[in-house]
């Protein structure tokens, strides 16, 4: 158990994280901040605290529209920036409007963690995943353990689920990894796809496997059709809790993080989704995989998209 963990932004997954925090008992105090009026952080934390009792629940929970309620935080947990919401008049903001909007987000957050929790932690899910974990690091210059982006555990969650339904067996029975940016251009290995430690084509067809892997990547869409609005929120929060919880106990645990690369599969200076070693420290090591010639191929596409994204977060710095 932490002393403390922070959450920024208090939307559907600031929600569910702050709900989860308190009930799986990660945390001996959990914060939330959130600027929204009048005082929507505070009404959230407010509503868990006074269902604590019913859980069996002593953490204590605080909420705030200022950034002072996340002070000495063991642990961040960024979810804030903006959706990409209609306008009143239909139109959709472009991809570089809500990125400029949510990297000025990102800014201010960036104030808030470097004045008040300078040694947590840092799990960031807010997206762009890619540019959004790329502007912290660039605002906070931090040890690369202790800051990372949650994405390769939901799209391998998501993965792992279209695969056990497609071979009728448990979830718990498929092993997978997604790699590289969060994005159209992720990549399902494959290869290091197992069912009971057995290769997925022994029980899935390469067809429905090429279409599993493209559903894989467009699954966060998906899920945004079918809302209507807004996005997935629990299942990024479990997946970042996953992520704390591997931390938090020291486990050791293998998953998919995008690390900030510093040279491993050739890459220098980008935060990229790979295997790592998640442990007290943080990313306790960064493990590189044995990949075909072909999903090689797709790993480098993979970076250029990711390159891109970082080059156009650097450019709308100056």
């Amino acid at each position: 158990m932490l002393n403390k963990i922070a959450v920024i932004g208090g939307g559907n997954i600031g929600g569910v994280l702050v709900h989860e925090i308190v009930s799986r008992k990660l945390a001996r105090n959990v914060a939330l901040v959130d600027v929204k009026e009048p005082d929507f952080a505070a009404g959230k934390c407010l509503d868990i605290a006074e269902g604590s009792p019913v859980i069996g629940s002593d953490v204590r929970v605080k909420g705030a529209k200022v950034y002072d309620v996340i002070e000495g935080a063991d642990m961040v947990i960024n979810t804030a920036g903006v959706p990409r919401a209609a306008r009143p008049d239909g139109s959709l903001p472009t991809r570089e409007e809500l990125l400029a909007t949510n990297l000025k987000i990102t800014d201010f957050v960036s104030e808030g963690i470097a004045r008040f929790a300078p040694k947590a932690i840092i799990i960031s899910i807010a997206n762009p995943l890619d540019a959004i974990v790329y502007r912290l690091q660039m605002n906070l210059k931090r040890d690369r353990a202790t800051i990372m982006g949650m994405a390769g555990v939901l799209d391998s969650a998501r993965y792992r689920m279209f695969i056990a339904q497609e071979a009728g067996v448990s979830v718990a029975s498929v092993a997978a990894m997604v790699l590289g940016g969060h994005g159209d251009d992720m990549l399902p290995i494959r290869s290091a796809c197992r069912i009971a430690g057995m290769p997925v084509e022994k029980f899935v067809s390469p067809e429905k496997l090429d279409a599993i892997e493209d559903r894989t990547r467009k699954a966060g869409g998906e899920v945004v059709k079918l809302l209507g609005s807004g996005s997935a929120f629990v299942s990024p929060a479990w997946s970042a809790l996953e992520m704390a919880e591997a931390i938090i106990y020291d486990s050791r645990k293998i998953m998919p993080v995008s690390a900030l690369l510093q040279g491993e599969y050739g890459v220098d200076g980008l935060f990229v989704g790979v295997p790592v070693i998640l442990g007290k420290n943080g990313v306790e090591r960064i493990i590189e995989m044995d990949l075909s010639t072909a999903e090689k191929a797709m790993f480098a596409k993979s970076v250029a998209s990711v390159r891109k994204t970082a080059d156009e977060v650097v450019a709308m710095k100056k």
